[in-house]
């Protein structure tokens, strides 16, 4: 087998929603594919402080804030920020319309007052992945802090939850000539969740711009997910693979469904492909 790259979502892929610890089984498959040669990236929405505790496990290159920060080894090779203008129109059109904001930094994240409140309020409801990975990372305080300590530092996405569909719609139509509105499947409560991202990049833009710099056949890549934030990488990588624990939209998109990522998915999957060396 040539050279590989493999692409992996965190939330839901790599690690069980909210979880900052992997599988056993994933880790030994990684290691093993990166013995052989192959490469593994994350490629995750989690700005780069909410990852950073998994770079202790040593991975190849990172794509995150949705594609928006790039490192290949120690070397950004992307970077891309919203503008202050940018900003501060994604900001106050949320904000008028009643959408609760996390924004997203190099330096970590910045919510509403009144979200956490939001997310107890209907955190036995439904399975939404999204909701759930909030409520936990906020409950075990993964740098994520009120908006009254938020400074104007620059904004890579932001990530909006509402239980409004008009009001979500009117911000989607003043905003959607220059940002993506990536919603998540709505569960059914209505809970609508999702992210706001420049249409500069995405994970699938991502994937290209990774490949071209290590100078890898787009073709030779393969992407796990689970969500449809990922839509954009499972649609470029050369193979593309979703969780079983996904969403019904993604494993109809995807080339493959493997295990869920708590039924050891990633392991499975590595040695289906011929990753692990067998």
């Amino acid at each position: 087998m040539g050279k590989k790259i493999v692409f992996l979502d965190i939330d839901g892929t790599l690690t069980v929603a909210g979880s900052n610890v992997p599988p056993e089984s994933a880790l030994k498959a990684i290691r093993k594919a990166q013995n052989n040669g192959h490469l593994v990236f994350l490629c995750t929405g989690r700005n780069y402080d909410m990852l950073s505790p998994l770079l202790r496990y040593g991975f190849d290159g990172v794509v995150a804030s949705a594609g928006g920060y790039i490192c290949c080894g120690d070397k950004v090779i992307y970077d891309c920020p919203m503008t202050g203008e940018q900003q501060q129109l994604v900001l106050d059109t949320l904000q008028e319309n009643g959408i609760f904001r996390t924004v997203e930094c190099l330096d970590g994240s910045y919510t509403d007052d009144g979200f956490k409140e939001f997310l107890e309020e209907h955190s036995s409801e439904g399975g939404n992945s999204e909701l759930l990975r909030w409520r936990r990372q906020l409950e075990e305080e993964l740098n994520i802090r009120s908006m009254e300590e938020y400074k104007g530092q620059p904004v890579y996405k932001v990530v909006i939850m509402s239980s409004d569909s008009e009001c979500m719609e009117r911000a989607r139509h003043r905003l959607e000539e220059e940002f993506l509105f990536c919603i998540q499947d709505t569960d059914q409560y209505g809970i609508i969740n999702g992210e706001v991202i420049n249409r500069q990049f995405d994970k699938g833009q991502a994937v290209l711009r990774v490949c071209d710099y290590l100078h890898i056949p787009v073709g030779d890549s393969i992407g796990f997910g689970d969500s449809m934030n990922d839509r954009e990488m499972m649609q470029t990588v050369g193979y593309s693979i979703c969780m079983e624990n996904g969403s019904d939209t993604m494993k109809k998109l995807a080339d493959e469904v493997c295990p869920a990522v708590d039924q050891d998915g990633l392991w499975h999957a590595f040695l289906k492909l011929g990753l692990t060396g067998g």
